[in-house]
């Protein structure tokens, strides 16, 4: 037969279980720790040259120079070049020096469009060694 329960067992009785609490917290500890190692943020390899001067290549050398100035106008042998036309003129001057790069003198508050339109129609042209050279400062 059962007895009937006293004071002093319904005290024993009373706690709180903690266990599955615990287990809980630890098992959302191991979602979060496993979590945060998979994060990875997304970089550019940039492969910079060991001994590059802060000099820009020489204009007058075998290489076919395009300047964009500031308002974003491209040159070309000292006249100006519509967009379109970059390309006829890149194949022109490569006809005439087939070892030639292109050289892209960009102003610094010229548009990376510019550039990005300038190498484009360099690759049309068969041209795939493009550098970009900001022009010296002014005195």
């Amino acid at each position: 037969m059962r007895r009937k329960k006293g004071h002093g067992d319904a005290e024993d009785n009373s706690e709180i279980d903690l266990t599955p609490m615990l287990d809980v917290v630890f098992i959302m500890l191991i979602f979060f720790i496993v979590t945060a190692s998979f994060v990875k943020e997304s970089t550019i390899d940039v492969n910079v040259p060991e001994n590059q001067e802060n000099t820009p290549p020489d204009p007058d050398s075998k290489s076919i120079l395009v300047e964009v100035r500031s308002n974003d106008e491209i040159w070309m042998e000292q006249r100006r070049v519509d967009i379109r036309a970059i390309r006829a003129n890149i194949e022109r001057m490569h006809a005439e020096n087939p070892e030639a790069p292109v050289i892209v003198k960009a102003d610094a508050k010229a548009s990376a469009k510019s550039f990005v339109a300038i190498a484009d129609a360099a690759r049309e042209a068969g041209i795939y060694n493009v550098s970009l050279a900001r022009p010296e400062p002014s005195k």
